[in-house]
């Protein structure tokens, strides 16, 4: 079978895929820490591949950037391909004080500027978050690697560059940092009855300036990747 951007057959997939947004950085988990990682789907360069890790069978595939983007590839994995578990490893601004660069972040909550969610005609404001199980596994694999992990809410914008340069007020109300992708995952996940989480590794600072360099986002948020890689096998059988 195949989908409009998919050219996986079913079962290519494991039960659980980590998404990066960045293709290179699915390709970099792959050759890194999957054993005998093949390349089930290449459409529009968007790789993604399945191996094991640790005797798990696990997947890694992009999602591109942006909610839009994220809500196509999630929904396909979940919808026609059986996927039952998605994880988000991607970066993220810090706009708490409390952050460091490289600092892991767990988003138990994804507050957004999008409209994406009124698709659903919900009388009200939809609240999305992380699958419990997901959320309470990930922490457990990175206390058990020595990793603080702050867990919180995290803020999914459609902007890039924000016109109104407002993006760090979410801090306000304690909000940890900025994205583009979580909310999307949590809705699509929530209505297809599926298991979503999302962690972030604070590529840069937007209360004190600081930032990585590009390569060093795509090949060094190796704790984040890890957590997830884990967090994975450790959902084999729940």
């Amino acid at each position: 079978m195949s989908t409009p951007h998919n050219a996986a057959e079913r079962g290519d997939f494991a039960k659980t895929v980590l998404m990066p947004g960045d293709p290179l950085r699915a390709q970099y988990i792959a050759q890194t820490y999957l054993q005998n990682a093949r390349l089930v789907n290449n459409v529009r360069g968007i790789q993604g591949y399945t191996g094991t890790y640790e005797g798990t069978r696990v997947s890694v595939m992009a999602s591109g950037m942006g909610m839009p983007s994220m809500a196509i590839y999630a929904t396909e994995l979940f919808r026609d391909y059986d996927v039952e578990n998605i994880i988000r490893i991607g970066s993220a601004g810090a706009i708490s004080e409390k952050l460091k660069l490289r600092d892991v972040v767990a988003a138990q909550g994804a507050c957004t500027n999008s409209a994406f969610a009124q698709q659903y005609r919900l009388p009200g404001t939809f609240a999305p978050i992380a699958d419990f199980t997901l959320l309470e596994t990930a922490v457990a694999v990175a206390r058990g690697m020595g990793v603080e992990m702050p867990v919180g809410n995290l803020v999914s914008t459609d902007n890039f560059y924000a016109a109104d340069g407002r993006t760090a007020e979410w801090g306000k109300m304690g909000v940890l940092a900025v994205e583009m992708e979580a909310a999307a995952l949590y809705c699509v996940a929530a209505q297809l009855g599926k298991r979503a989480l999302a962690l972030c590794s604070i590529s840069d600072h937007l209360v004190t300036g600081e930032e990585l360099s590009a390569e060093a986002r795509q090949t060094t948020f190796t704790t984040m990747m890890e957590i997830a890689l884990k967090t994975a096998a450790a959902m084999e059988g729940k």
